[in-house]
């Protein structure tokens, strides 16, 4: 069996391995049919033309842990895997291909472009699912999803259309945001406002009666030309005489009402505010309150329409505000012009900075729909964790609006309406059930057109939880694992999916989606710095996970930059981060270092050198391992056994194991996994491979041990290991199969996967408190001991003499437990000081003990005195030396920042080895005097 384990851990294979037989032999995939409890995650379906980026990492870990325990503790569980796909995002990949090809959409027109989309996604869109098998995601493969299926599409058909036969589903006129360079709505969250710089323009409008005029601010003058009002505050004496009365639309030559309103501030400005109802979302909401005319100035590619004045028509709309700005100051109406930083909202996709927009659009009337939702969270129907973005979710829904459900792209799901002749809307799950009613409507059968709108991503999106379980047929997977159990997502979306989906699923499942919400914060890196292209901070799971080279590195992350000297800046940082590039950490490394990290509400710092030392804990336990098979192979009959006489390191490994398994299952129940990962990690690290395997060793190799207590001890370190891996397993599967495969033989457990071994089930009568105190106890007295050796520079073996002075009951531990305290403090011997301690000994203290170590023949103190005077002597001549560069301004001012920043790290270096050595000096002479 030891034969059959390598001398070293290495990754990459073991996963591959794993990986290829798990999905083979089925294990990710439930039977819906199955007795017994169901558990279900729904995975947040990726775009199909995204990649693996560490939030998903972080999220996925999360989930996957989950999906394993669960499995373990032998539910029905289901992890539904799928992929979004993504409208816009996907049509712009087609269509920058198109154009590197010198075509476009039009060129090939709908039929075949929505054809050609198809083509890409089924040879280029399953990148992200390969790279979630990568990371060990334990999803049903079998039942992946897209949004785009037929049985997805079918689902979404018999929504929209239920909504619009209920009159929950519209098309109206209403204000949306516009991307101007892809023509289509966009939802808020397709949208990233960001400060920039920009201009504040004061306008002068003079009073329709001649008796002067009001000054009004603005940052996007080419909208004046639609207003329909200027507002001021019913309660500012300054204007309340011109309530009422008009002003002069300048270069528009209209006449505009002055109207009250409580929107307006007061304090900001003139207190005058001009009202563009079809361009701005406050002064729409303005406009329906005093009934105001929506006048939209702009065309759909943003170049100024008819409704303008002739001279501005087809301009540009940043042609067009230099033009208006210049008439206005022609005219002697340009008051000011001051700058300004504001919020500038631009398309996530195109760039483009998007108008409100007043177009004919579907939507989605969800105040009836809210109001259940709103009481599904209020009730406890649906939890969220942590629970103060409950909060976030009632004010969204409190003050929801209806939801702008079409796109003007092809790329997507067409919206089920069509039009008869003179416009007649008629909506059906299909044409034929279109063209009956069109039938019945006219008396006779006539032509019907389409709709060209796509529906919104987001609304398959919100059908996700029950349309992947087969609704609207009653499937048996849908009885089974609805509602589910846990949704796993970003704060972001909470609005934007969460709800909609709680919304959805209330509505035409009967039932909330899940009964709760897990929000996980942002990955950042280790400055807490959010990761971005722009920054040159972005790391790739994989790259953590298989390594990359320097070249490659710097390759990937100046890929498709625009800006020279932006890419020329992060090539620099990239080769001063990474002078070897990254080197390979494994994919348990990085999932286990994502649990660490994982603090509920928390954002994660994310720091290579966390990742690096869970690899080296990958090392340490494959070790382990191979130590405790080595020492266990062909020699322990039945380890499971009862009456071996344990000793009493047996029983103290066995009650702490007892404490783990409850500490493991009470964090991963409330979604602790940073709780988690601490407990095993000091538990199999700290307690199991640094105190119970060197405990154990004098047993096994000593002379004068007896064969029971060897056997206790081999079966002890069996079944510790075995049942470990088990609760490892969630966070870190690779290994902890590979190893189990071998540690379970030894015990005769039988299974053919750790994943489906029973979750380990706490013991409270191995719970041993009188083991545990006795041996915390030992463990200080060997820690003291080590201490002294360290700090007077002995050497690891050299075997020390004890003397011990203290309590009665402490001298007795000593007494009882020598057996064990002199192989791991490595003493010659010990004995009880009867007088004074003789000069020149080293002292130490535990509970109930003063420990005394003679120092004569063991260490010359002149001698040691001098040579760490010497090298006090050398460390601060290079201190010096350092410091000099460091005071120096030329040398600050010359040097790159990477030479500054290796001299500040010698300086902190060598000023921490100084004040080492002169504690250690002064302790050596403090023995000095006493002699």
């Amino acid at each position: 069996m030891a034969e059959e384990l390598s001398k070293s851990y290495e990754p990459a294979g073991v996963e591959r391995r794993w990986n290829t037989t798990w999905e083979s032999r089925g294990y990710f995939t439930p039977r819906p049919e199955q007795a017994g409890r169901a558990y279900c995650i729904m995975i947040p379906p990726p775009n199909v033309t995204g990649s693996l980026h560490m939030g998903h990492a972080f999220q996925d870990t999360i989930m996957d842990a989950l999906i394993r325990y669960h499995r373990m503790r032998g539910e029905v569980t289901l992890w539904q895997t799928g992929t979004d796909h993504a409208g816009i995002a996907t049509q712009m990949v087609v269509e920058r291909q198109l154009e590197a090809e010198g075509s476009t959409r039009h060129d090939l027109g709908r039929e075949a472009f929505v054809h050609r989309v198809w083509d890409w996604r089924n040879t280029s869109g399953g990148t992200i699912v390969r790279q979630l098998r990568r990371l060990g995601a334990s999803c049903d493969w079998s039942r992946e999803r897209f949004t785009m299926d037929p049985g997805l599409s079918r689902a979404v058909t018999e929504v929209f259309v239920r909504l619009y036969e209920e009159g929950l589903i519209y098309r109206g006129k209403r204000l949306v945001n516009w991307d101007p360079v892809l023509h289509t709505a966009v939802s808020d969250l397709e949208v990233i406002s960001e400060e920039e710089e920009g201009h504040l323009w004061h306008l002068r409008y003079p009073l329709a009666d001649g008796s002067g005029h009001l000054v009004v601010a603005t940052t996007r003058p080419e909208t004046m030309l639609g207003d329909t009002a200027v507002a001021v505050h019913p309660e500012d004496e300054r204007y309340q005489h011109l309530i009422g009365k008009k002003v002069l639309l300048p270069l528009a030559e209209r006449e505009i009402s002055i109207i009250a309103d409580t929107y307006v501030d007061r304090e900001f400005g003139t207190g005058c505010v001009k009202i563009t109802p079809a361009h701005d979302f406050n002064d729409y909401a303005i406009g329906e309150r005093h009934g105001l005319e929506k006048i939209n100035v702009l065309n759909p590619d943003a170049t100024l329409s008819d409704t303008v004045p002739v001279a501005y028509r087809g301009l540009d709309r940043f042609v067009a505000r230099a033009q208006v700005v210049a008439d206005l100051q022609a005219r002697d109406l340009l008051e000011k012009v001051a700058p300004h930083r504001l919020m500038v909202p631009r398309g996530d996709r195109s760039k483009a900075i998007v108008e409100p927009f007043l177009t004919d659009q579907w939507f989605v009337k969800t105040a009836p729909l809210a109001a259940e939702a709103i009481r599904a969270v209020e009730t406890g129907r649906v939890r969220f964790v942590p629970g103060n973005w409950e909060k976030t979710y009632f004010e969204w829904m409190r003050n929801i609006q209806d939801w702008c459900i079409s796109r003007q792209i092809w790329w997507g799901h067409r919206i089920p309406a069509w039009y008869g002749p003179d416009g007649q809307v008629f909506v059906g799950r299909n044409l034929e059930e279109a063209q009956a009613a069109a039938s019945r409507h006219y008396g006779h059968q006539v032509t019907l057109t389409q709709d060209e709108d796509v529906l919104d991503t987001w609304f398959s999106s919100a059908l996700w939880p029950f349309s992947t379980l087969g609704w609207p047929e009653p499937t048996l997977e849908l009885k089974k694992f609805y509602p589910t159990d846990l949704l796993v997502t970003g704060f972001d979306i909470i609005f934007f999916w969460v709800a909609r989906m709680i919304m959805m699923g209330l509505k035409f499942a009967g039932d909330v989606p899940f009964r709760e919400v897990y929000i996980h914060g942002l990955v950042r890196d280790a400055d807490g710095q959010k990761m971005s292209k722009s920054k040159g901070n972005i790391l790739d799971p994989l790259d953590l996970i298989d390594g990359i080279e320097l070249a490659d590195l710097v390759a990937k992350r100046t890929r498709d930059m625009m800006q020279p000297q932006l890419a020329r800046k992060i090539e620099a940082a990239t080769r001063h981060d990474f002078p070897q590039g990254i080197q390979a950490f494994g994919t348990d490394a990085l999932r286990f270092t994502m649990a660490s990290l994982a603090t509920q509400g928390r954002d994660v710092k994310f720091d290579l050198g966390r990742i690096e030392g869970y690899r080296n804990f990958c090392n340490k336990l494959w070790n382990a391992s191979r130590f405790v098979l080595m020492n266990t192979t062909g020699q322990v009959e039945d380890a499971a056994r009862v009456g071996l006489p344990l000793s009493i390191a047996d029983r103290w490994i066995r009650s702490h194991l007892q404490r783990l398994i409850d500490e493991t299952s009470h964090a991963l129940d409330e979604y602790r996994l940073n709780d988690a990962a601490h407990a095993l990690y000091q538990f199999l690290w700290g307690y199991y491979c640094d105190w119970y395997l060197e405990l154990v060793k004098p047993v096994l190799y000593g002379p004068t041990a007896a064969e029971e207590a060897r056997q206790a001890a081999r079966a002890t370190m069996l079944d510790v290991l075995e049942t470990s891996l088990r609760l490892l397993h969630p966070l870190m599967p690779f290994i902890t199969e590979e190893l189990w495969q071998k540690v379970a033989a030894g015990i005769g457990r039988q299974g053919k996967t750790i994943m489906l071994a029973p979750w380990p089930v706490a013991e409270p009568a191995r719970l041993d408190v009188q083991a545990e105190q006795e041996m915390a106890w030992v463990m200080a007295f060997v820690t003291a001991v080590r201490t002294i050796r360290a700090e007077m520079d002995l050497p690891p073996g050299q075997p020390l003499t004890v003397l011990v002075s203290g309590e009665a009951w402490a001298i007795d531990c000593v007494q009882r437990q020598q057996a064990v305290i002199t192989p791991l403090a490595r003493l010659a011997g010990w004995s009880v000081l009867t007088g004074e301690a003789p000069s020149g000994c080293a002292t130490g203290v535990v509970a109930g003990l003063r420990l005394f170590i003679p120092l004569a023949g063991i260490i010359d103190l002149d001698a040691e005195e001098a040579r760490l005077e010497k090298a006090i002597g050398k460390v601060e001549e290079d201190l010096r030396r350092v410091r000099g560069k460091l005071d120096n301004a030329n040398f600050l001012a010359k040097a790159k920042p990477d030479v500054i920043d290796k001299e500040r790290a010698k300086e902190r270096s060598m000023t921490e080895q100084r004040q080492g050595l002169a504690e250690a000096l002064e302790r050596i002479r403090a023995l000095r005097r006493e002699r």
